[in-house]
């Protein structure tokens, strides 16, 4: 009895003292996070440094710390989960991005957003499998099958533009800043999609059945994210238009948006969709509805609210890849061959600036090919700042490699091994040198930002300030889409879907979709309703 006693304290002792490390390890993580924000306003007329560089050294510094105080045993505070990036820190960044995305921007130029952000991911995905596939078996780095040849495409197809969007301004480049921006979302969808297709497809043996079967899985997952997300969006809009939380509290309003936004990534997750498609959909679809459903103040709390999160969500991503960075179980299996790692890192280096190049200039001649007037086309300068906007890779290339090569963060394979810190090195050398040159490669390519001419001039905000609708003013829509004629040239057959679908889809929106989901104009007044005020 006195023996179990002793180990039932013994295992309480242990515990409170792992709970007060856990405490002391957010305690840190949260000072840094403040750290990085200050930091980051200090150096925000600079423009040359932003939070993710910042964050990234900030965390590459606390790592070389914690390893020395540790002798060499550990460089981070928190072990790294896949859990805890897909499902508490990227919901609310992809969240906010269609939230407060400008939509006649972001649909005006659909169909070049999606070239390059699935056509051009696919390109990108079966160029760096190949180079991988070509290349890695004359390279000592241990077993790999065609599965994870397949996967470090999808890995490295992932880009992330953060560092080209804060340089860019929506008002000055507003149709390069919506092609980068937009693309940068869809790729993201895009290359889960694909890494998740690939997951759940036996490969071992290809024949055009199993081919036939992985096109499909990855159109379904697509279409079926895509869907749910509106489905989701246009409930939470039909909800709080019917119910006017606002006439007695506005916390419950601002609470359900937040939670059915939360609400369509989980049941993209519960049914092995995509929840980035998901909830991206969902941004736009109650930015369009359901923010014009709310009262005033609830309007402005949503739209800080949304921001803020996604800032500290992101700002946390790149604070750990950088402390993650120096994980020495990881670097332990390649400190045997340094060679082969440097190796490793700068094959995939080049195979991403290949692949990234196979698809944006031609994809952006054939967008050219729908372009009415030179003024409207995408000039070469704008072809190469949408390249190297893609060539950074970042959070969402560390979680698919964690979720392929890692098992709770831990890796026993030396290929494995090697594939984690190729990745962690591919993300810190992208992210820092070629983040650090984005400015003065920008002032060089596009030395008079305001006098470039864009497909649409910069219209309405977005809930960031004014309520607009899902395609723009009625009046704008009117004027850019005129009459359709029939197609004479290859041009014209390519432009004139885009405008006939613009067309429909105002008037579909207007007679059966606002009056049912609300939206600007079509609120009715409620005592108490979000229209109250504007009519006192």
């Amino acid at each position: 009895m006195g023996f179990e006693l002793g180990a039932l304290v013994q295992k309480l002792d242990m515990l409170s003292t792992s709970d007060h490390a856990s405490v002391v390890s957010m305690n840190l993580f949260v000072a840094l996070l403040c750290g990085c924000i200050v930091i980051g306003h200090l150096l925000e007329e600079n423009r040359w440094m932003n939070e993710s560089i910042t964050a990234l050294i900030i965390g590459l510094c606390t790592g070389v710390v914690i390893l020395l105080m540790s002798r060499g045993k550990s460089s981070h505070l928190l072990v790294f989960s896949e859990d805890l990036f897909f499902i508490y820190l990227l919901p609310p960044i992809i969240f906010n991005a269609g939230f407060q995305v400008k939509k006649k921007q972001f649909f005006r130029n659909f169909i070049t957003i999606m070239l390059f952000g699935a056509v051009g991911t696919l390109i990108s995905c079966a160029v760096i499998s190949t180079g991988v596939m070509l290349i890695f078996r004359g390279l000592e780095i241990g077993h790999l099958d065609i599965s994870d040849y397949l996967a470090i495409g999808a890995i490295f197809a992932a880009t992330d533009s953060v560092c080209t969007l804060q340089v860019l301004s929506q008002d000055e480049t507003p149709l390069l800043y919506s092609l980068v921006f937009g693309e940068g979302v869809v790729n993201d969808a895009t290359s889960v999609v694909l890494f998740n297709a690939i997951q759940s497809s036996d490969l071992t043996t290809i024949d055009p059945r199993i081919a036939l079967h992985f096109i499909g899985s990855f159109l379904y997952l697509f279409l079926a994210s895509t869907l749910l997300g509106v489905l989701v969006g246009l409930l939470s809009a039909y909800v709080i238009k019917k119910l006017y939380f606002g006439r007695h509290s506005t916390d419950r309003e601002v609470a359900l948006m937040m939670l059915m936004a939360y609400l369509s990534y989980m049941l993209a997750e519960l049914f092995y969709l995509s929840g980035i498609l998901t909830v991206f959909f969902c941004g736009i679809v109650m930015s369009h509805y359901t923010w014009h459903n709310v009262t005033e103040s609830s309007r402005i709390t949503t739209k800080h609210a949304f921001a803020t999160s996604s800032f500290v969500a992101e700002t946390f991503i790149f604070l750990y890849v950088g402390m993650d960075a120096l994980d020495i179980e990881k670097w332990r299996f390649v400190s045997d061959s340094p060679g082969t790692s440097v190796a490793v890192s700068s094959i995939l280096l080049c195979l991403v600036l290949l692949g990234r190049a196979a698809f944006v200039f031609p994809l952006s001649f054939l967008s050219n090919l729908t372009k009415k007037s030179r003024n409207e086309h995408i000039t070469f300068g704008q072809q190469v700042v949408i390249w190297w906007a893609g060539l950074m890779r970042g959070a969402v290339s560390m979680a698919l490699a964690y979720n392929k090569f890692t098992s709770s963060g831990h890796t026993q394979l030396r290929a494995h091994a090697i594939m984690i810190t190729s990745t962690i090195t591919v993300v810190l050398f992208s992210t820092m040198v070629f983040g650090l040159m984005t400015q003065p490669l920008i002032r060089l390519l596009l030395p008079h930002p305001k006098q470039l001419s864009s497909t649409a001039s910069s219209g309405p905000n977005t809930p960031k300030s004014v309520m607009v609708p899902l395609l723009g003013n009625q009046q704008d829509s009117e004027a850019d889409l005129g009459d359709v004629h029939p197609p004479t040239s290859l041009r014209m057959l390519l432009r004139t879907p885009t405008h006939t679908v613009h067309r429909y889809w105002r008037k579909f929106d207007d007679t059966f979709m606002r009056p049912v989901f609300g939206g600007r104009g079509f609120v009715p007044f409620v005592p108490g309703s979000p229209t109250e005020r504007n009519l006192h």
